[in-house]
């Protein structure tokens, strides 16, 4: 398998990936040709076909394909100039190689996760958290494979438990720093905050937006999902559960980011500070680890509005 993340230009590949995405397009002169997103475990290229002979044969996106091309350079990011083309026959591909996943081990994080929610001493917040994640054996299976996002962080199975832990770490740092800070309702809100996702975004291969998440978006779902929950937990208080829910609503920060409110209270605060952290953080570490050009300045980076460099 020779996988993305080892190509370098110049190099003449023949090789099956996953077909994330196909586009026919024209070009200035008025022809037509293929742009698409090839996708194994290590990342996705950019793809061209520029000339639509013979030796492309048909095939939609979703397809495993069998090409061979050229790697190639554009905009200081590299590209496949695909020269022949094919749907890959069943049983010549391993799903696994063409999936991106999380570098960690997804029963290990599980299991971290609920260590912290152990951690939580009211009784209340800790019996709505079990609600979630240790009694819902399908949203507990749905929650290990989702990813965090369609592109932008965490972009692979496992990346929502991923990204919760660690915002959930982050807020357990910053709820020992601030001693106003509610510790286990912040912990509660940072463990909720994304749940709405595991309906939001399909499985993989397509970890695309759902009919529903483009209705009604993860932020609602998940404040939804969380008063749904509270109506199992015996004597709830209400102040404590609009509290959580207000951080489930308000955790990206300003309306302009899709939050329906804006942080209210200082968990909601803090909550919004440790989410907008791990995702930048994470996406900045990918656009490090996933750079195949060698150089130490990064073409530019669409979510930092910036060219990024990387530190000896």
């Amino acid at each position: 398998m020779i996988y993305l993340n080892t190509l370098h230009e110049g190099d003449t590949i023949t090789e099956t990936y996953f077909c994330k995405d196909k586009t026919v397009a024209q070009s200035k002169a008025g022809k037509t040709y293929y742009s698409l997103k090839l996708q194994d475990k290590t990342g996705v290229i950019d793809a061209k076909v520029w000339d639509l002979t013979n030796a492309i044969e048909h095939f939609e996106p979703k397809d495993f394909i069998r090409i061979t091309g050229q790697v190639t350079s554009f905009n200081n990011a590299l590209q496949l100039n695909v020269k022949q083309a094919r749907r890959a026959a069943e049983g010549t591909y391993e799903v696994s190689d063409y999936m991106p996943v999380s570098p960690y081990n997804i029963e290990d994080m599980y299991a971290e996760l609920l260590q912290l929610i152990d951690t939580i001493n009211e009784p209340h917040l800790k019996a709505l958290l079990e609600e979630f994640f240790v009694k819902d054996t399908a949203f507990i299976k749905e929650f290990k494979k989702t990813s965090a996002a369609k592109f932008m962080h965490h972009a692979f199975i496992g990346g929502l438990l991923q990204h919760t832990l660690s915002v959930a770490k982050i807020s357990d740092f910053i709820a020992g720093h601030y001693a106003l800070i509610n510790r286990d309702l912040l912990i509660t809100a940072a463990i909720c905050h994304d749940i709405g996702k595991v309906n939001e975004l399909s499985e993989f291969p397509e970890n695309d937006y759902t009919d529903v998440g483009n209705l009604m978006g993860h932020i609602v779902m998940g404040a939804m999902m969380v008063r749904s929950k509270a109506a199992h937990v015996e004597g709830m208080p209400i102040t404590l559960l609009n509290e959580l829910i207000h951080c489930v609503l308000a955790h990206h920060g300003k309306l302009e980011f899709g939050s329906p409110e804006k942080p209210k209270i200082i968990e909601a605060q803090a909550l919004s500070f440790a989410d907008d952290m791990d995702a930048k953080l994470q996406a900045f570490t990918e656009a490090i680890e996933g750079d195949t050009t060698g150089e130490v300045w990064l073409p530019y980076n669409k979510m930092f509005e910036s060219y990024i460099r990387k530190t000896d």
